[in-house]
Parts: structure tokens; C-alpha cells; sequence
């Protein structure tokens, strides 16, 4: 009989701490990622351009002008190449352009957006690239006589555009005031 008041309890029991709130998944979420507002600062040096630069990034300067902006917070950079025009216009425009499409194997969509500054005399495009490519972004700016710049957004990790997108967005912003505020030095 003891057994059976046993066995009793033991099944009461097992029922009793059994009966709780039905374990419900957690809804899907994203990854918010929250950056600090962009301030500015004008750079100016030996090189043939100027433009106004994001406060966290870190500038390395080579010595023919070309420049790395690297963001350490988002673990990327922007690679931006100055070259002379020298009656290679069209050499330097296809090789950018043959550049950014290098991408379009891995990308979703490649989006071009023309830039035109007559005041300045700085002309360019943008090429704003979605999917697991391995750069996001491409320009180039050029002034059609003198001087060519292109630029190059990547980041330090294997591409997984969900995962940077937002990194992406914000350094595509950046990108632009570059190619908004660039001026030509003579």
C-alpha cells in the first residue's frame, strides 16, 4: 500500500510542476545597429582635391595621393585613388566602370547614380551595389581635364549584405558628402 501512495504522490507531483505556461518562440527580430550623427571637418593637404571627412574615421595618406578612410566601429574603409587626366579620360571612365560591374557575379542590383556639380566643376557617379558583393559601393569624380578620383567601400569581413547593411548605409552617406563637398585645388 505504501507503494501505491507512493507511485500516487510521484505522478501528482510530475503533473502538478508539469502544468505551467505553454513555452512560446521568441518573434524574429533585427539586429539594430545605431551609429553617431555624422559631423565633418574639411581636409586639406598636398593633393589636388579637398573634401569634407566623417570625424570617425581614421585617414592613412600615401604618397601619390590616394587615401584609405578607415572606420574602425564599423570595420571598414573607403579606398579613394587620384589619378591625373592626361589624355586618358576614357581609359580611366571605363576602368571604373569595369570595376564596379566586376561586382554584379555576387551582387543583387547595381544602381547607378549620376553626380553633377557644374559650379565646382566635379562630375561623377555613384554605384550603390546590393547583395553579398564584396564592395557596396563605387564612384568616381572627375573634373573631365585634370583630375580623376574613384572610391571603394569595403568592409573587413566575408560579404553578408543583411549583416552590413545598415555599416553600409551609413558609409554610403559618407560617400556621397565626399563627392558632395569635393573641390578641385590648382
Amino acid at each position: 500500500m505504501k507503494l501505491d501512495s507512493l507511485l500516487v504522490l510521484v505522478v501528482f507531483l510530475i503533473l502538478f510542476t508539469a502544468c505551467k505556461d505553454e513555452v512560446l518562440p521568441k518573434p524574429k527580430a533585427m539586429l539594430r545597429l545605431d551609429y553617431p550623427e555624422a559631423s565633418y571637418k574639411k581636409i586639406d593637404g598636398d593633393c589636388s582635391y579637398t573634401f569634407e571627412l566623417n570625424t570617425l574615421s581614421n585617414i592613412k595618406e600615401n604618397k601619390d595621393c590616394s587615401l584609405v578612410l578607415d572606420y574602425p566601429m564599423m570595420k571598414g574603409s573607403v579606398y579613394l585613388t587620384y589619378k591625373p587626366v592626361e589624355n586618358n579620360l576614357k581609359t580611366l571612365l571605363t576602368d571604373a566602370q569595369k570595376l564596379s560591374y566586376e561586382h554584379v557575379v555576387k551582387a543583387d542590383n547595381i544602381v547607378e547614380q549620376p553626380f553633377i556639380n557644374p559650379e565646382d566643376g566635379v562630375y561623377g557617379m555613384f554605384y550603390e551595389v546590393s547583395g553579398n558583393a564584396a564592395s557596396q559601393s563605387q564612384f568616381y569624380v572627375t573634373d573631365s581635364t585634370n583630375h580623376f578620383v574613384t572610391g571603394s567601400l569595403y568592409f573587413y569581413a566575408k560579404p553578408n549584405y543583411d549583416s552590413i547593411l545598415p555599416a553600409a548605409v551609413y558609409l554610403q552617406k559618407d560617400i556621397r558628402r565626399i563627392m558632395e563637398t569635393l573641390r578641385w585645388e590648382e
